[in-house]
């Protein structure tokens, strides 16, 4: 897949997607707290990915995106770029499907997801974000292996995998009898967010879809004011591991562009809050990144009020002693 093309996602591409994965993937539930919603003024739902395969999103796009290999390219192995956990996500497809995994991560990623990939019988090679480019590793060692590179956010078929969690939600709120006024999303590269808008805006036009980002790193909120690919400041740092990415995706860009309402932004401090009320209101551990858009709620950075919002929470690989301590 070429990054020269500027197509929006496909309502379809997420309905096949949801159909080959369906036997491999998780359906995870809507939860709700009603002392969140009572001391919020509406009704709040969550969608805990935590509890998906790998312990984040990431697994349902390496799924749609390995399961299509050809049987040739099967052979040659997956090379994956990842600060964790599309590198878990590819690890574990592949462990299941017998293929060889080439994982590039940062030295600063957490260690449970750097082991983690290793666990799985991936070749970890790790590197150091400030003086060697991901990209131009890949492509080295998927020249040497005759490998296949699946990146984490800027393929069709990976935004279309992680879109299943959008379509699972507005079957769910069909069930529960209620449609949802929001939905938020966490967003680096901006693949989960534009799958999960695409599913959710082809259903319900009506509903407002939102990324949330991290301080430092709102690199997709300031393109959709602008209405172009921003990047962002070299030097910033966040809890947020998950969500460090310099641009939005070139191909995850147009959709977020003409489906998001906007982009909400959280700093370090109310991640933190967001993760203790995750645990405290729905006994889950959220990663930071997973935890932004309950701490975008919580801080009121949406009127919540009289209406139906799900909070998409994308993952819960944290480091224990990280957890522990915000906790």
């Amino acid at each position: 897949m070429t990054t020269s093309e500027n197509r929006t996602l496909g309502f379809s591409e997420i309905f096949a997607a949801s159909c080959r994965i369906r036997e491999h993937v998780v359906r995870t539930p809507l939860l709700e707290s009603p002392v969140l919603n009572d001391r919020l003024g509406g009704r709040v739902l969550i969608k805990p990915e935590m509890l998906q395969k790998t312990g984040s999103f990431k697994f349902r796009g390496a799924c749609n995106r390995i399961l299509q290999l050809t049987p040739a390219e099967r052979c040659g192995g997956v090379v994956a770029w990842s600060s964790g956990n599309h590198a878990l996500a590819i690890a574990a497809v592949c462990a299941l499907l017998e293929i060889p995994a080439h994982i590039i991560m940062p030295e600063s990623a957490p260690r449970m997801k750097i082991e983690g990939a290793r666990r799985y019988g991936a070749q970890v090679r790790l590197y150091d974000r400030a003086t060697e480019n991901r990209e131009e590793i890949g492509a080295r060692i998927a020249q040497a292996k005759g490998a296949i590179i699946v990146p984490p956010y800027d393929d069709y078929n990976v935004m279309a995998g992680q879109g299943t969690v959008g379509l699972e939600i507005m079957e769910q709120c069909r069930e529960l009898g209620i449609m949802p006024d929001n939905v938020l999303s966490s967003a680096s590269g901006g693949g989960l967010v534009a799958g999960i808008a695409t599913a959710v805006r082809t259903l319900r036009p009506e509903t407002s879809v939102y990324s949330v980002e991290p301080a430092g790193f709102d690199d997709l909120a300031r393109s959709l004011a602008s209405g172009q690919r921003l990047e962002n400041a070299t030097g910033a740092m966040t809890l947020c591991d998950s969500l460090m990415v310099p641009t939005p995706g070139a191909l995850t860009f147009p959709t977020n562009h003409a489906l998001l309402a906007d982009g909400l932004v959280v700093n370090d401090v109310e991640v933190r809050v967001g993760m203790v009320n995750c645990f405290e209101h729905f006994k889950l551990v959220a990663e930071p990144g997973g935890a932004a858009p309950l701490a975008a709620i919580l801080s009121g950075k949406l009127d919540v009020q009289g209406k139906v919002t799900v909070a998409v929470l994308s993952g819960g690989n944290v480091d224990p002693a990280v957890y522990s301590e915000i906790l």
